[in-house]
C-alpha cells in the first residue's frame, strides 16, 4: 500500500494500492487503464489488444497480458504523480577510478552527447567490449543534471550483475534494484536498475533510459514491453540501446535513419572473439534420450575437470538438464556443478555459487546466454543445431569466453548432429566482427 506521494512520482499505480488517507488525491492525475472498443479492449499499461468476450468479468474488462503486475480493470483508474526530479545535487557522483581504452572513451563521450541532445541511439558492441564501464560517464552526467535514469534489461540475471557494478561506481548515490524476485520494497531514487517488465509500472518517469541486451527474450518479441519502454520515458528524453547482436528491427531503424548507431568491434583487452569449433556427432540427441552420452563429450569434460578449468554447458531444453546430471553423476563428483534454468527457484543462488568459485561449472539453458560474466571460462554447447539456439543466442553464448584480460582466449565447443543455418550465421557474424576488430587494431 503506497503511503507517500513520492512513491507515485513517474509511476502508474491502481487506486486499490494507494492509501488516500495519506496521499492527497488532488496532487495526482488519473487515467482509465482500459480502452473499450466495439470488438476488443486495449490496455493502456501494456498496449495489448484483447477480445472482449474472454476479458469480461461482472460487466467490467481486465487485461490478461500484464496481470502478473496486478490486475487492472475498466472501472478503476491508474494514478500517477508528475516526475519532479526531486534529487539532491551531486557534482561528483562517479567514484570509479578505472581507465577506458581510447575506443571506449570515444563511445563514452558519444553517449554523453546523445543524452545531452535527447536522442535515441544504438551502441553495437561485441560481447566483452566493456559496455557497462562506457556508461559511467553518461550516467554521471545525468546525475549531475538531476535527471532520472533507468538501466533496464530483459533478464533478471543481467540486472543482478549490473547492480553491484554500477553501485560500486557510484558509491554515494542510492540506486534501486527492481525485478520480480526482489523482495525489497520500491523506493524513489535517481537511478533505477530493473527488468524491462518493471517498466510497465512507470509513466513518463525517466529522462534517460538505457536498455541493455535489447535483443534478448522476452523484450525482442514482446510489443507490450517495447510500448512500456516508450511509456516510461518523458516526452523529451533519450533511449540508449545496447547489444552485441542487434535485431532486424533495430537494424531497419538504423537503415531508415530512425536511429543513430555506433560500433565497437573490439574487446576492451584488444583481443578478438574466440572462434567456434564444431564437433559432428551423429544421433547426438537420440542417444541422450537413451541416457547415453558420446565418449568424446565425456572426455572433454574430464579434461576440464582435471585441469580445474571453469566452464558452462548449454543445452537447448530443460528436460536435458536432468538427463545430463544423471549421466555425469556416474563419472564425476556431482558437487562440482549445478544446473540452472529460467524458472528455477534457486537460480540466483546457483549463479552466485559459480561467481564465488564454489562450483566448477554450470549446466544451463539459454538463460545464461548473455549479460552474465564468469572470468576465464570455456563453453560447451550440447546439440547446438537445435532450433532453440538462434543465431544471436549462439553468438552470445560464444561471447561468454575470453572476456578476461588474464585469459583473453578460450574454447567454444559446439556438439552437433549437423551444421545449421543458425550456426553458419553465428560463425559468419563472429568472423565479421573480428575482421572489423582487426582493422581497428591496425589503425590504432
Amino acid at each position: 500500500m503506497i503511503k507517500s506521494i513520492e512513491l507515485l512520482f513517474g509511476r502508474q499505480i491502481t487506486e486499490k494500492n494507494i492509501d488516500f488517507n495519506l496521499v492527497d488525491k488532488s496532487l495526482l492525475t488519473k487515467r482509465n487503464p482500459i480502452k473499450v472498443n466495439k470488438n476488443n479492449i486495449q490496455c493502456l499499461r501494456c498496449n495489448q489488444i484483447s477480445d472482449k468476450h474472454s476479458t469480461k468479468i461482472n460487466e467490467v474488462y481486465y487485461c490478461r497480458n500484464c496481470i502478473n503486475l496486478g490486475r487492472i480493470v475498466s472501472d478503476e483508474f491508474l494514478y500517477s504523480a508528475r516526475e519532479p526530479n526531486s534529487f539532491t545535487e551531486c557534482l561528483s557522483p562517479l567514484t570509479w577510478n578505472g581507465q577506458l581504452t581510447e575506443l571506449q572513451a570515444q563511445c563514452s563521450s558519444q553517449i554523453c552527447r546523445i543524452f545531452a541532445n535527447k536522442e535515441n541511439h544504438l551502441l553495437w558492441a561485441v560481447t566483452g567490449a566493456g559496455k557497462t564501464e562506457m556508461l559511467f560517464k553518461g550516467i554521471a552526467w545525468g546525475i549531475k543534471k538531476k535527471l532520472r535514469i533507468a538501466v533496464a534489461s530483459p533478464r533478471i540475471d543481467v540486472c543482478v550483475e549490473l547492480f553491484p557494478r554500477i553501485q560500486s561506481a557510484f558509491k554515494n548515490i542510492e540506486i534501486l534494484l527492481l525485478h520480480g524476485k526482489n523482495e525489497l520494497p520500491y523506493a524513489y531514487h535517481q537511478v533505477t536498475i530493473c527488468t524491462t517488465h518493471q517498466l510497465l509500472k512507470f509513466y513518463h518517469a525517466f529522462d534517460i533510459l538505457i536498455i541493455d541486451e535489447v535483443d534478448a527474450f522476452p523484450f525482442v518479441q514482446d510489443a507490450g514491453l517495447k510500448f512500456a519502454a516508450q511509456n516510461a520515458v518523458k516526452e523529451s528524453s533519450s533511449i540508449l540501446y545496447l547489444t552485441a547482436t542487434p535485431s532486424d528491427e533495430l537494424l531497419n531503424d538504423v537503415r531508415n535513419n530512425n536511429l543513430s548507431v555506433s560500433y565497437l568491434p573490439i574487446r576492451y583487452h584488444q583481443h578478438l572473439l574466440p572462434l567456434i569449433k564444431n564437433h559432428l556427432i551423429l544421433n547426438l540427441s537420440q542417444k541422450l534420450a537413451k541416457n547415453k552420452l558420446n565418449a568424446k563429450i565425456i572426455q572433454l569434460i574430464k579434461q576440464k575437470i582435471t585441469a580445474e578449468q571453469r566452464f558452462l554447458i548449454f543445452v537447448p531444453k530443460i528436460e536435458y538438464l536432468e538427463i545430463l546430471n544423471n549421466i555425469l553423476s556416474k563419472y564425476f563428483d556431482n558437487t562440482l556443478w549445478a544446473s540452472v534454468y529460467s524458472s528455477d527457484t534457486d537460480r540466483l543462488s546457483k549463479v552466485q555459487l559459480m561467481r564465488e568459485h564454489k562450483v566448477l561449472f554450470l549446466i544451463t539453458t539459454t538463460i545464461l546466454e548473455r549479460g552474465v560474466t564468469f572470468p576465464e571460462i570455456d563453453v560447451i554447447v550440447f546439440n547446438a543445431d537445435h532450433d532453440n539456439f538462434s543465431t544471436s543466442a549462439l553468438v552470445q553464448i560464444a561471447g561468454r569466453v575470453g572476456r578476461s584480460a588474464n585469459r583473453p582466449n578460450g574454447n567454444v565447443d559446439f556438439f552437433i548432429n549437423c551444421k545449421t543455418k543458425n550456426i553458419v550465421n553465428a560463425m559468419k557474424q563472429i568472423k565479421y566482427m573480428n575482421k572489423l576488430g582487426s582493422r581497428t587494431l591496425e589503425h590504432e
